[in-house]
């Protein structure tokens, strides 16, 4: 692995795993990422047999801390209770112990919104925000990583919140991927995003909220007509909060 890092991180999609070796004084890839498409059964062995080739693939020695961003709620020693984007059989499963029974050795997995939300926390749009930051990725739902003085409150799901006036699951109503299937058009779209973001305001007022997701990138097409008291700002790691995020929490807890 290149000397220039000092942590590993990788990022479970549905659609792929990408995995990279991070530099954490400038919060950036220190090799171009590795993309290896999810299995279309993606099964615990058959998601951790990636993750391992990636890992030889870079050469990641075993001093290295190695994070993984994960789409579900992570509670370390626990079995998973629930799963939406991989394979049914990841439920049941202690998905820390299969990750480093597969790469022989010790591995952190994070939730994957919350690991976005740290990396935007150190090294991006919340860099130096002290209270409380609301990260939120838009996406085809809508994550959400609490961040208090820079600590982690990790595993939020507030991205089912339920809207008043009969709205229902907030991501449901507000998601990215339900502005491009009602096809609205984005002002329209910000409409509904700020009766999301209102609530949440109403309910923790954050000081900081961050929108994340590819969506992020046309930011000013949105982000200006959301409707809030509390300053709300686009993204700046992107794609790679991701895996930027996990490689620094693992690097947190060796």
């Amino acid at each position: 692995m290149i000397e220039t890092a000092q942590a590993f991180g990788v990022d479970i999609g549905g659609s792929g795993i990408k995995a990279a070796p991070v530099n954490l004084e400038k919060g950036e890839f220190a090799e171009p990422r590795l993309k290896i498409l999810t299995p279309e059964v993606s099964t615990p062995q058959a998601v951790a047999d990636i993750v391992r080739q990636e890992l030889e693939h870079f050469e990641v020695p075993e001093t290295v801390p190695v994070g993984i961003a994960f789409p579900a709620p992570i509670k370390p020693g626990k079995a998973l209770d629930f799963m939406a984007n991989l394979d049914q059989s990841w439920i049941g499963v202690d998905v820390t112990a299969v990750f480093s029974e597969a790469c022989g050795r010790p591995v952190v997995v994070v939730n994957d919104a919350d690991a976005a939300g740290l990396a935007e926390q150190q090294y991006g749009a919340a860099q130096g925000q002290n209270g409380l930051v609301i990260a939120t990725t838009l996406g085809t739902g809508i994550g959400t990583a609490l961040i208090y003085n820079g600590v982690l409150i990790p595993n939020s799901e507030l991205g089912h919140i339920e809207l008043p006036k009969g709205k229902g699951d907030a991501e449901k109503y507000a998601a990215s991927s339900v502005r491009e299937r009602e096809e609205l058009g984005y002002k329209k779209w910000a409409k509904r995003l700020t009766k999301y973001y209102g609530l949440m305001e109403k309910y923790f007022n954050p000081d900081l909220f961050v929108v994340g997701g590819g969506v992020s990138r046309h930011s000013d097409k949105f982000l200006p007509f959301i409707d809030i008291k509390t300053p709300i700002v686009p993204a700046k790691l992107r794609n790679e909060a991701g895996i930027v995020g996990a490689a620094y929490y693992a690097s947190t807890k060796q």
